[in-house]
């Protein structure tokens, strides 16, 4: 299937050549690359309507806190008729944390786009209904960007949520198993 997903890969690159890096392999998993972000739908739109990626599988997003732009957004596509896979990404300056929705492309990008929105802050211009939906609204912080502590922040709203943050005790992830407390077992607390 490689072959196949590398030639769609390719006709994306050639398509948006102005504004898309050439497709990149990784354990047989096809990438594409977008460089300006404000043009995201149009690509979803081609990928969809002239190569066929009927099925958006997931759109996700990471921080890499420390650099610029700062985020980045990835959209993973599948088209049944050919059984292919195709991996779209785009990043995302943290002054204007924003990205155009692709709802109207693909529906499924509705809660997709709220969680990304809820958690990273990111927002998606032309979303119909662009509200937290985790998180409660007024809630001012984001908590999957990493400068977000693990420990978490307290709560303002204590007729809303718990109004002291969470322990985090334990957890294979978190921190050594030695120490105590989990502030100073917090990762960004020993640097």
């Amino acid at each position: 299937m490689s072959a196949t997903e590398e030639k769609l890969a390719k006709r994306l690159q050639h398509a948006f050549a102005e504004i898309a890096e050439p497709p990149a392999e990784f354990r047989e998993e096809w990438t594409v690359a977008v460089r300006k972000a404000d043009r995201l739908d149009q690509v979803c739109r081609f990928a969809k309507e002239t190569l066929g990626f009927d099925y958006l599988v997931d759109i996700s997003s990471v921080d890499h806190y420390g650099r610029d732009p700062r985020f980045e957004l990835v959209y993973e596509l599948y088209s049944y008729r050919q059984r292919a896979s195709l991996r779209l990404t785009a990043r995302i300056a943290e002054e204007r944390a924003e990205a155009p929705s692709v709802i109207e492309v693909w529906r499924g990008a509705d809660w997709h786009e709220r969680e990304i929105y809820d958690m990273m802050g990111i927002r998606f211009r032309g979303h119909p209904d662009l509200r937290r939906i985790l998180m409660w609204e007024g809630y001012p912080y984001y908590p999957l960007r990493k400068d977000f502590p693990l420990a978490g922040k307290d709560s303002e709203a204590p007729e809303v949520a718990v109004s002291r943050a969470a322990p985090l005790e334990g957890g294979p992830f978190v921190t050594p198993a030695d120490q105590t407390d989990s502030e100073r077992r917090e990762p960004r607390a020993r640097q």
